[in-house]
């Protein structure tokens, strides 16, 4: 650890967003790189900093400041220095040398007690002389606050956002009630406020204390997919965070009420609480779906008749159900597409498609991901984006939540269609569904279209589900499996998962076998050699393409300890492979990734075999998968393409949006499907080892499904029709709308 106290002679770089700074300072002659989060800093002040020094491969020699302090200039000649570097405005170097000639060393007593008097310097007004002072005791205010915040923990960037919300109220703020903290500022949460509180003083049983713990309880929640917790559930998981008893949180409930920052209603007779913006939320959602459920007009019998001639155009036949599907989205502002595998689901929405080309309108096609979206237009035809393209996201970097988002299509100004079909839609959550909405008018056609089967949406909500069992909306359920799906087993056995029969896993089969192991280890040389050898020739897929999914991250076949192995087989250490370590794991050229957030503001680009860009654009997602072409030490740039060859550099601090994807999560693998899939099948936690988890792990598979492991842990996962409950009251919305009963 080493410390140097100089001048800085220049600011080499700032991020002004994040304050990530190089400077250049000069001690006793000798002049060094400093490089950390500079806040406020101007060249020519006088800095003390600490920390390690280190050696870049480019830059060289250089500390990585970890703490430093910016020191008053103590004589005339440190005085001259910093007021003539430009670090307060108007002042050059030869008006700082008159200035100090003048005053001496009482030369900032003057500017912070006695501004008036440097109008006694020649070329410096009175008005001047004011600004002048305004400026050196902005710069004081400044200083004092974040050396203030410093001394609750407070990092300096959070510090720069607390000055930047609240100025000189931040003392009050801080002493006061420091959870306002977590409503006001992005980045602070209800325990990193409960930290500050607790140096403060703040007693446990403080009232800003309980309140802003039940938000953050309920915040918690939605993570885990509630919109809502019941009350008992609330005030228990309160009670645990705060460490208080229940009693001294339940008075508070309806004080948050009467402030809007809570909505206490009942359902199924139980007592219901909900933070406000989810309520209204799925008021929204509600209304608007509502309101786009508009009846057209157009005789079912002229529409049959187009049917038949399209049919024959396209050479396809279609089932009863199917045709009433098409029927109904030529007469319906909103109709929902439900069925599993081998249904039909694709060539219903083609045949719609054809029809509206027909009658000259303009269609929209989206999906919740890309992988989604890119299945979609390979199945159609036709362009299909990204709900967030589709939107038209503005960048909100770094927040994830989708309700800090802001998209340009909104209902001032909504999609240009005549009809908007969104595919997946199981994996929407009411986020994205509210926005969708919005940007939808009423007279625009919405067709839903999903399997209700599969794993929710990873964010708050159960949309799809709710909107079917409202039942207030236009649902066809396809249930039929047509003969060519019928010849698949993936197809055939998924229908039996669903429906919780039992599989015969010993049946010869040419798309889904079931290799028996009782060992993880003997599991995982199994999958090794099906995606090395076996799988890549037989489905003819390259090895990257054929797609390891198991239940859970941790544990022996856990996802973490499966990418460690597996990259060691698939993509072993090479010397003419650059390595690069994150977050404890090892990534190296040749890798498979996948992006962990959504990122829409990180640039991407097509480059053709020259190497010149010839398509660019903005945004990778959660879940896209990608693999690792270059990393640059020098330049500390990781490249990784992604589908349709987009290339995208990633700083090596952007390195933690990265993890390996040998082997992923089955939640991971929704709206994605991949030539072959393979799955270990071994004891796990009950909640985990789900039906509708392997039913939907199945029909991620389009050739072949090999699962690998014990056959009565699969069918215990089949018995088990453990959903973890979601509490979403959306179809309770919908119904006070229609003023209906839920359907069971």
């Amino acid at each position: 650890m080493a410390t140097v106290c100089g001048f800085v002679e220049r600011i080499k770089y700032r991020n002004e967003e994040n304050g990530y700074t190089v400077l250049s300072l000069t001690d006793e002659g000798e002049e060094y790189t400093l490089v950390g989060n500079f806040h406020y800093i101007s060249e020519g002040e006088m800095v003390e900093a600490t920390g390690p020094m280190t050696e870049h491969p480019v830059y060289g020699e250089q500390m990585t400041v970890e703490t430093y302090e910016i020191k008053a200039p103590e004589d005339t000649a440190a005085m001259e220095r910093y007021l003539g570097s430009g670090a307060v405005k108007g002042i050059g170097a030869a008006l700082a040398a008159r200035i100090v000639r003048r005053f001496k060393a009482d030369t900032f007593r003057i500017m912070e007690e006695e501004p008036e008097r440097l109008s006694e310097v020649k070329g410096i007004s009175e008005k001047m002389a004011m600004a002048i002072s305004e400026q050196v005791e902005e710069k004081k205010e400044m200083r004092q606050a974040m050396m203030f915040l410093q001394e609750y923990g407070i990092s300096m960037s959070l510090a720069v956002k607390i000055y930047q919300e609240y100025g000189p109220r931040l003392y009050t703020v801080i002493k006061e009630n420091p959870y306002q903290l977590a409503d006001d500022i992005a980045g602070v949460g209800f325990k990193m406020a409960d930290e500050i509180a607790k140096r403060v003083g703040i007693f446990t049983d403080s009232d800003f204390r309980i309140k802003s713990g039940v938000l953050y309880t309920l915040l918690q929640a939605t993570g885990n997919g509630h919109t809502y917790l019941p009350e008992t559930d609330l005030l228990s998981q309160a009670s645990e965070l705060l460490r208080v008893e229940t009693e001294s949180i339940e008075k508070h409930l309806m004080d948050m009420q009467i402030d809007k920052r809570l909505v206490i209603r009942e359902s199924e007779g139980v007592r219901v609480v909900y933070a406000s913006q989810y309520y209204y939320m799925e008021m929204g959602v509600a209304r608007m779906l509502h309101d786009l459920n508009i009846r057209g007009r157009e005789p079912e019998e002229k529409i049959r008749k187009k049917l038949l001639q399209i049919q024959k155009e396209e050479s396809i036949e279609l089932d009863e159900k199917q045709v009433q599907a098409v029927v109904e989205a030529v007469n319906s502002g909103l109709l929902i597409i439900t069925g599993g595998p081998g249904t039909g689901k694709t060539t219903t929405i083609n045949t719609i498609i054809r029809y509206f080309e027909s009658e000259e309108m303009e269609i929209l096609l989206a999906a919740p991901t890309g992988r989604a979206a890119k299945r979609m237009t390979e199945a159609t035809g036709y362009e299909a984006r990204t709900i967030h393209r589709l939107l038209e996201i503005s960048g909100m970097p770094g927040d994830e939540r989708s309700i800090g988002m802001h998209f340009e299509r909104n209902e001032e100004n909504p999609l240009d269609a005549d009809a908007v079909i969104i595919d997946e839609t199981s994996m929407v959550d009411i986020h994205l569904m509210q926005s969708l909405l919005k940007a939808v008018n009423p007279g625009t056609r919405l067709i839903l279209v999903g399997d209700v089967n599969q794993l929710p949406s990873v964010g708050p909500g159960n949309v799809l589900k709710d909107v079917i069992e409202a039942g207030c909306f236009n649902v066809v359920m396809l249930t039929r499996i047509f003969r060519q799906a019928s010849q698949s087993d993936i197809v055939v056995n998924a229908h039996k998962i669903n429906a919780g029969e039992s599989v015969p896993l010993g049946k010869k089969s040419n798309d889904f076998l079931f290799i028996k192991r009782d060992d993880p280890n003997m599991i995982i040389n199994a999958m090794i050699t099906l995606v090395q050898k076996k799988l890549p020739g037989y489905v003819g897929a390259d090895p990257y393409d054929i797609q390891i999914m198991t239940p859970m991250r941790k544990g022996a076949l856990g996802v973490e300890r499966l990418n460690t192995i597996l990259q060691e087989y698939l993509n072993p250490p090479d010397k003419s492979k650059l390595e690069k370590e994150s977050g404890g794991v090892t990534f190296r050229v040749g890798d498979k990734v996948m992006q962990i957030k959504n990122n829409y503001n990180i640039e991407w680009e097509v480059r053709n075999k020259y190497g010149i860009p010839v398509d660019k654009g903005t945004g990778i997602y959660n879940g896209d998968i990608g693999i690792i072409r270059e990393i640059n030490l020098f330049a500390e740039l990781v490249t990784v393409e992604f589908d349709e060859g987009r290339m995208v550099e990633y700083s090596f601090k952007q390195m933690e949006e990265l993890e390996l994807a040998y082997a992923i999560t089955i939640h991971k693998s929704q709206g994605s499907e991949y030539p072959a899939v393979v799955i270990p099948i071994f004891s796990g936690p009950k909640m985990l080892m789900t039906r509708n988890l392997i039913y939907t792990a199945v029909t991620r598979a389009r050739a072949c499904v090999c699962l690998v492991g014990v056959p009565e842990v699969f069918q215990a996962m089949v018995d088990n029709e453990m959903e973890q409950r979601r509490y979403s009251g959306l179809r309770e919305r919908i119904c006070e709308i229609y003023d209906t009963v839920p359907q069971d």
